[in-house]
């Protein structure tokens, strides 16, 4: 069970502040994928192009996502011989609503509302 969800009147209850993190973070499929491989793998640090075949998805649009999420505060970037290599964030409180994130999406109720979130569709 999702620890994060409360129970009331027999229906679970979606934690808010996840659903806000996918509403201003995790609002493309590539970033869940890549937030998740993240909260998997805490202590990776590499380029796009390893990162993109890791998960299964071409480079261009994973860098510009690695991007997105490394403006957003999501991961971190460092330049190392003149290449990006991205890394989950070290600050606390980004890591602990990574976790809450990739925990919600055990719940089958969660990733309904995470992927109506993701494509835009009124619940």
């Amino acid at each position: 069970m999702v620890q994060e969800r409360s129970i009331s009147n027999g229906a679970a209850e979606i934690d808010p502040v996840v659903m806000e993190f996918v509403r201003e973070k995790v609002n493309s499929f590539i970033r869940w994928d890549l937030v998740r491989f993240f909260h998997d793998n805490p202590h990776t640090a590499n380029t796009a192009d390893n990162i993109a075949r890791y998960i299964g998805r071409e480079a261009e649009p994973v860098q510009a996502e690695l991007v997105g999420l490394a403006s957003a505060n999501v991961l971190a970037v460092k330049t190392v011989s003149q290449r990006s290599i991205f890394s989950l964030s070290t600050d606390a409180a980004i890591r602990d609503i990574v976790h809450r994130f990739a925990i919600a999406c055990d719940d089958p109720q969660f990733r309904v509302k995470a992927i109506h979130q993701v494509l835009g569709v009124n619940n």
